[in-house]
């Protein structure tokens, strides 16, 4: 059965913000400037991005769940449909607002809309695809007649300053530089946001809906290390040790267990290797992919360093798609982990520079333990 895309939206908070104010806004830690952020931003080419903080007293404007929840709200009108009529909903994050429940409900609760099947995501960025695929898979087995899809990201919560406050950050910096960098990398680099997608049996009638060909993800986890984690802190072994194994929360708030940290040497040495040699590979040989029928390319990398290596690695497995076909919108709304799919595919898809026929190649990386989706739409 034939499942269409018939609406897609993004719910960005509050007013961007640029490199200048962002460390007004997530805070400074100790009162002291970071000493990686400008080397961080002139890697990752983003200008600006967005933060569910109010600048003036650095207290959250939203939820996780509220991000969710408005991004659907804003799906109503294009598809001509009603939130009420939702069917299944699927939604997808790295950090839910609460343990537990699962995000899903939460994110209904918010909607407030009639009973429906939900399904929560757990991962980084392919969070948001996972979250996709059961929505699409519902659909295509007849199990329902719409799906929504949903992703969302409210990374500021914890990469504000007064999450790190407690830290004695000099002596940290002093007895492992490593560990503290991995910290602050991705305070520079994390940003917030929400999308949503209406899936449906039926077309629109007089508008551009996209045709879901395939959605392939993989996991490399068997054979690498944890590279993005949260609520942990990796030992020089490559191993994990959770926070649930120490003696006290208090243990794992003075030995900075909850930041999201980066392992910046790992991810350096394999995502590129493991997104394009591994796993675009599989999938091209899966679905004999052809670089040439591809329309539009729209990759989520997370920083514009990785993308003339992506470029490269791509042409070095003969799998060349020329940069005037790619689209992102990194630079302008920041790097939204599981949501980035969403806010840019929903950017293109009402631009109005699709035209029927076309081929949207999605790649979709995660750092978290390399896993790596590749998704395949035709705009009809």
């Amino acid at each position: 059965m034939t499942v269409y895309i018939n609406d897609i939206s993004a719910f960005l908070p509050n007013e961007p913000v640029d490199n200048e104010k962002m460390e007004e806004v997530v805070g400074k830690i100790h009162n002291l400037p970071s000493r990686i952020k400008k080397r961080i931003l002139n890697n990752n080419k983003i200008n600006t991005r967005y933060y569910a903080i109010d600048p003036a007293t650095g207290s959250l404007t939203h939820t996780n769940a509220q991000l969710a929840a408005a991004a659907i709200r804003k799906l109503s009108p294009y598809a001509g449909f009603s939130v009420n009529e939702i069917e299944c909903l699927c939604c997808g994050t790295t950090i839910a607002d609460v343990i537990a429940p699962g995000h899903g409900l939460m994110v209904h609760g918010e909607l407030k809309i009639p009973p429906c099947e939900v399904v929560s995501t757990s991962g980084i960025c392919l969070s948001g695809i996972s979250a996709m695929k059961y929505a699409f898979l519902n659909v295509e087995a007849g199990l329902c007649n719409n799906a929504v899809a949903a992703a969302s990201e409210l990374a500021s919560s914890v990469i504000r300053s007064n999450f790190f406050e407690h830290l004695d950050y000099s002596k940290q910096i002093e007895k492992s530089p490593i560990l503290a960098f991995e910290s602050d990398f991705l305070r520079w680099m994390l940003s917030d946001a929400a999308g949503a997608m209406f899936l449906s049996r039926e077309r629109n009638k007089n508008n551009p809906s996209l045709e879901i060909d395939w959605i392939d993800h993989v996991s490399y986890a068997g054979q690498y290390d944890v590279c993005m984690y949260a609520g942990a802190v990796k030992n020089e072994d490559g191993s994990i040790t959770g926070w649930r194994q120490l003696s006290s929360l208090t243990e794992a708030m003075e030995k900075n267990y909850f930041s999201i940290k980066q392992d910046t040497g790992l991810l350096n040495e394999e995502i590129v290797r493991v997104s394009v040699d591994l796993a675009l590979q599989r999938t091209i040989e899966k679905r004999k992919l052809k670089a040439g029928e591809i329309d539009w390319f729209v990759p989520h990398y997370s920083s514009d360093y990785f993308r003339d290596k992506l470029y490269a690695a791509m042409e070095g497995i003969g799998f060349v798609i020329p940069y005037e076909k790619w689209f992102s919108n990194l630079a302008d709304k920041g790097n939204t982990g599981s949501a980035s799919i969403y806010v840019m595919l929903e950017e293109l898809f009402h631009a109005g520079r699709l035209q029927p026929g076309q081929k949207i190649l999605c790649f979709i990386p995660e750092s978290g333990r390399f896993s790596i989706g590749y998704m395949l739409l035709t705009v009809v």
